[in-house]
C-alpha cells in the first residue's frame, strides 16, 4: 500500500468556495451576495425584532400596566406543610434551611408563612413574613414565629 495514492471518498470533501476573488473565479463581482442593499455591506447584521421593514411585533402589541421595582415577591407556605415536616422530621424549628433542603422552597426566595391548616407542634418558626392568622396559630400552641 502507497500512502501517497490515499484519496478521500468520492463526494466525501467539498472544496471551498473563493468568492470575491475576481471575474475570473466566477464569484467575483457582487461575490454572490446579489446587487445592492443592506444584505451585501460588509459588516451587516439584522437588528433583533427587524421585520424587513414592517412594524415589528414588539411595536404591534398594546403595552399596558407597570411594573413596581420595590415590589417583595413572597414563596408561601401554609401551617399544615410545616405541621407535617414537623412530624415526618421530628423537628422542633424550622427555619429557611430547612424550608430550603426539603424542597419547599428554593433558594434565595422570600418565604411567607401563611394561616392555612391547624399546628398541633410547638415550633419555632423562621421565615421573612408571616399572616396575621400563622402567626397567631403558632403562638397559640406555645411556639414562637421569628421575623428575619
Amino acid at each position: 500500500m502507497d500512502l501517497s495514492k490515499i484519496k478521500p471518498a468520492p463526494n466525501s470533501s467539498k472544496t471551498k468556495i473563493r468568492k470575491g476573488r475576481g471575474q475570473g473565479s466566477g464569484k467575483g463581482g457582487s461575490s454572490t451576495r446579489g446587487k445592492e442593499g443592506m444584505k451585501s455591506r460588509s459588516g451587516y447584521r439584522r437588528k433583533l425584532g427587524f421585520e424587513g421593514g414592517q412594524m415589528p411585533l414588539y411595536r404591534r402589541v398594546p403595552k399596558f400596566g407597570f411594573q413596581n421595582i420595590n415590589r417583595k415577591e413572597y414563596k408561601v407556605v401554609n401551617l399544615d406543610t410545616l405541621e407535617k415536616l414537623a412530624q415526618e422530621k421530628n423537628l422542633g424549628k424550622i427555619d429557611l434551611d430547612t424550608i430550603y433542603n426539603n424542597g419547599l422552597v428554593k433558594k434565595g426566595n422570600l418565604v411567607k408563612i401563611l394561616g392555612k391548616g391547624k399546628l398541633t407542634k410547638k415550633l419555632e418558626v423562621h421565615a421573612h413574613a408571616f399572616s396575621k392568622s400563622a402567626r397567631e396559630a403558632i403562638e397559640s400552641v406555645e411556639g414562637t414565629a421569628v421575623k428575619l
